[in-house]
């Protein structure tokens, strides 16, 4: 046998030392700190039998149930049962138990003074050194507060998100990122309708560009707006306006390492409302004063073509005059001198007719220029000519431009312009001779252009006759004989007031297309 060393025989010492103070600090924790540590628990203990019989509960189990300890001392746990409790939780509970193992959940329970509550309970067997369970303890609390407060929670979740995907606006959540978070079902629908390729991110982009730069501050300087007005061409002629809020929402870290120190994220929330129908009306107002206001136009255009009319039909005879009257002083033969006397009253008369008419002239109406929403006055055309080309059986096909600059104009002119280049699409294809009747128009911008293709499905125009037809008082009409028309002059005349270009197409074979180009920017 070896003999213990001596650092040995002090290691085996210490070791038996420390075993007989840990089972005196055992026998003291068991006699004296357990049971106090089990009695203050705010947690409500019981310990039963195995037949849920009461044989001890803490101070906690009377403050949650209102029983004093001997009112539930030899009393089954089943006291405090509100007998509404499935009885599968139970049936789980006791098949937990049965395995020796501990089974935790929800009981609907009733005070002492028949108030209920909700407890989660925890139950465990108490298994003694031959593993026989000898009794079970129950440890349960109140979580009436914490489920009333989860579920209203949940019910403020589920009634706005009942509210948001119920509105009719528009309504969608971006985080930092610009990413969508929530989109409810009506901006997804307005997103599938304009942008059906890829709807979100394509109808994202358009916002971004129709916003301006109210977007840009929102998601950068948390700059919120509300009121900001825009319009949707789809094409066709059929436009929407929607009012715009942007608001910024702040939302804490959820984790638990932003507990003492919280962590901000921002989201951006979008809503779009529709206020189509109040624009069309306010449109329609807005159309009817504009009717009016080119029919007083059109009548001072109107007497503008007569008066000029008269004056090119005039100023012919007046120069013959003229001329005749400087061939007879020229021959100085003083048999003339009667007629040259004649010739000359009547060349006066000729002349002071020509200025009466040049004073009686309409001055044109005085407008300044300013930024003009093309897509918009093409628009109010169509709608003031929608009756006549539909009385023609006339089909339109608008295509305009989603996002055009708007160039520096003459509203009304512009305006003017537009319609006269229709008018003279429409006329052109209500001949008989032409089956086939459709108007197309077509805006797009290139570079710093922005360019508008009128196309009809009439005759057309020859070749030699492209430039021909600017000229005053030329026109293709057959009972015109060459000598009557101002409608493209005065088309030309406003184009070139604006810095632009006027031309016919002189490729296009299914009728005539008539290009304008107008620059973003001119001078005023």
């Amino acid at each position: 046998m070896v003999k213990n060393t001596g650092a040995e025989a002090r290691h085996t010492n210490a070791e038996a030392e420390t075993t007989s103070v840990s089972g005196r600090n055992d026998t003291v924790l068991r006699d004296e700190v357990f049971f106090q540590a089990v009695e203050h628990c705010p947690v409500a203990i019981s310990i039963t039998d195995l037949k849920a019989n009461i044989l001890y509960a803490n101070r906690a189990f009377t403050q949650v149930t209102g029983y004093g300890k001997h009112e539930v001392i030899g009393k089954n746990e089943s006291i405090l049962s509100n007998h509404t409790t499935p009885r599968l939780v139970y049936q789980a509970l006791w098949g937990r138990l049965a395995q020796q193992r501990p089974w935790t959940g929800m009981l609907l329970n009733r005070r002492k003074d028949q108030s209920l509550y909700l407890a989660e309970l925890t139950v465990a067997p108490v298994i003694d050194e031959n593993s026989k369970t000898v009794h079970y303890l129950g440890m349960h609390r109140d979580s009436t507060d914490v489920h009333e407060l989860e579920q209203r929670v949940l019910n403020q979740k589920l009634m706005i998100e009942a509210v948001v995907n119920a509105v009719p606006s528009a309504v969608v959540l971006l985080d930092d990122g610009g990413r969508v978070v929530l989109a409810n079902p009506s901006f997804r629908d307005l997103a599938k309708s304009l942008a059906p390729d890829e709807p979100l991110e394509s109808f994202l982009r358009l916002l971004d560009v129709k916003l301006d730069s109210h977007f840009e501050n929102l998601q950068r300087n948390r700059a919120c707006f509300h009121g900001k007005e825009i319009s949707i061409d789809q094409g066709g002629g059929y436009t929407r306006w929607f009012s715009c809020f942007g608001t910024d929402i702040e939302i804490k870290n959820e984790s638990p390492d932003g507990f003492f120190e919280q962590v901000i994220s921002h989201y951006s929330l979008l809503m779009l409302n529709d206020v189509t129908d109040l624009r069309r009306r306010q449109m329609d107002i807005h159309l009817n004063s504009i009717k009016a206001l080119m029919t007083e136009e059109d009548m001072v255009q109107g007497m503008r073509e007569t008066v000029n009319g008269a004056i090119h039909q005039l100023q012919g005879p007046v120069n013959l005059l003229s001329a005749a009257v400087n061939i007879l002083q020229r021959r100085d033969d003083q048999q003339d001198q009667a007629v040259i006397g004649a010739l000359e009253e009547a060349l006066e008369a000729g002349q002071q007719a020509l200025e009466n008419l040049q004073d009686s002239l309409p001055a044109p109406l005085s407008e300044t220029k300013q930024p003009v929403n093309v897509n918009q006055l093409i628009r109010e055309v169509l709608s003031i000519d929608a009756e006549k080309m539909l009385a023609q059986g006339i089909t339109v096909e608008w295509l305009p431009a989603l996002t055009l600059p708007a160039p520096l104009g003459r509203v009304r002119r512009l305006r003017s312009m537009f319609k006269q280049l229709l008018d003279n699409a429409i006329e052109a294809m209500s001949e008989r001779s032409v089956k086939q009747r459709e108007l197309k128009i077509v805006t797009r911008a290139e570079r710093d252009l922005v360019i508008i293709e009128i196309s009809d499905t009439g005759p057309g125009i020859a070749a030699d006759l492209l430039v021909k037809v600017f000229q005053p008082f030329y026109s293709t009409k057959s009972s015109g004989q060459g000598c009557r028309g101002m409608g493209l002059p005065m088309v030309q005349e406003i184009v070139s007031d604006h810095s632009g270009t006027v031309y016919i197409d002189s490729q296009y074979r299914d009728g005539c297309k008539v290009v304008v180009q107008l620059p973003v920017s001119s001078a005023g």
